[in-house]
């Protein structure tokens, strides 16, 4: 059974994380999500829905097996624990395939990694970013 890791904040369901989950899902047998926890992110604005709810929506995707929250302190005990082949990241995330590929192998976790493609959809709302935005033209 070839398992599959992806993860990421999955602020604000949008489309493109359909794109990048159902991409993942295809590169295995079963897809592991890894949602981190709002402390954690701090390469752009903490997210604006709670952990736990992020986790259950992401969790109800069919595509996704099993949706866990991240490490609070360790980002590799949750890939530990899930021991994966493979490592999707998605399209536009800040990690470098090769930094964590030696980063993975410093830990001792022997598994490939992988870049989800983008979703090329003119005009749809594909970055929570965006998203978020929008809403603030509109409604505030």
């Amino acid at each position: 059974m070839r398992r599959v890791v992806a993860q990421g904040t999955f602020d604000i369901l949008h489309p493109g994380h359909l794109h990048y989950l159902e991409e993942a899902a295809s590169m295995g047998d079963r897809l592991h999500v890894i949602v981190a926890r709002g402390a954690n992110v701090t390469h752009k604005p903490a997210p604006v829905v709670p952990d736990d709810q992020r986790r259950e929506m992401v969790a109800a995707l069919d595509p996704v097996d099993e949706a866990r929250l991240g490490h609070a302190e360790d980002f590799f005990v949750p890939v530990r624990d899930i021991d994966p082949d493979v490592i999707v990241l998605g399209h536009d995330q800040h990690h470098d395939e090769e930094t964590l590929s030696a980063m993975l192998a410093e830990e001792g976790i022997e598994c490939e990694v992988a870049r989800a493609s983008g979703r090329e959809d003119e005009g749809r709302l594909l970055s929570t970013g965006r998203i978020i935005d929008r809403v603030c033209e509109r409604r505030c």
